[in-house]
């Protein structure tokens, strides 16, 4: 078999194909595919603990952590003492950042039809099927 056949290469590029993609979309805002995402996580559910987002996101606390500390640094987000649990910490939108999320939101939400649209609807049913029971494992 060629490389260029083999499913974890065509996986690999077709996320980043994808990851670029949104990160084209989401450049005017100043995040990144990931952080949009992140972005978009908190402002579905904001206040939360950073192993609570971890476990939603499904990023590993290193990788979570250098997100966070990004949009931090662009005061998207702040950390918080948790009001019980003096070990935890909660990750919260600031002001500009619930702006900036529903901006992203928006956006990802177009780029997501925009991307799609190369596909019929069965199709793209059938893709998203695949996927999600690629990574549920």
């Amino acid at each position: 078999m060629k490389i260029e056949d083999c499913i974890f290469y065509q996986l690999s590029k077709a996320n980043q194909a994808g990851a670029r993609f949104l990160s084209e979309n989401l450049a005017p805002f100043g995040v990144t595919a990931v952080q949009g995402v992140v972005l978009n996580f908190l402002l579905d559910a904001d206040q939360v603990t950073s192993r609570q987002l971890g476990q939603r996101t499904k990023l590993d606390s290193a990788t979570l952590t250098g997100i966070l500390d990004r949009l931090e640094a662009t005061e998207l987000v702040e950390r918080r003492a948790h009001p019980v649990d003096r070990r935890a910490i909660l990750v919260c939108l600031t002001k500009r950042g619930k702006k900036v999320a529903a901006h992203v939101h928006a956006t990802i939400l177009r780029a997501n039809r925009e991307l799609m649209a190369a596909f019929e609807a069965e199709e793209e049913k059938a893709l998203r099927r695949m996927l999600q029971r690629l990574h549920q494992g």
